[in-house]
């Protein structure tokens, strides 16, 4: 009786994982590559390589990975059509989560000091 039970429960649950529940899978490396080749079109000198961008995001996913799953569901999705619109970035993806994550807990971050107050120890 028990079994029967169990395998009712077991089949009533969704058998898939919804796709907010995974951190999303995006193409950086167009987007870095994209970076760069704009940057240099428009004669910028100090121009970030594609391999330093390419660190900058892998730093970032893994960020991500960390504050998804204590991220709300609406959260998530909307950070991930954010992050999914023209460049596909894990940069603004995560700095979409932090924002998200400021708003909901302004209690967690420090206050800033002045400007006066900068030099002071």
């Amino acid at each position: 009786m028990k079994i029967a039970l169990l395998s009712l429960a077991l089949m009533g649950q969704p058998a898939t994982i919804p796709i907010a529940d995974k951190v999303p899978v995006l193409n950086v490396e167009a987007g870095c590559k994209a970076a760069v080749e704009e940057a240099k079109a428009h004669g910028l000198t100090a121009v970030e390589s594609f391999s330093d961008c390419m660190k900058d995001e892998k730093e970032a996913q893994q960020q991500v990975r960390t504050l998804w799953a204590t991220s709300p569901s609406d959260v998530r999705n909307r950070c991930k059509g954010t992050a999914s619109m023209g460049v596909h970035s894990y940069v603004e993806l995560l700095t979409c989560l932090q924002a998200a994550f400021v708003a909901a807990h302004p209690e967690a971050v420090p206050p800033r000091k002045s400007i006066r107050d900068r030099n002071k120890p």
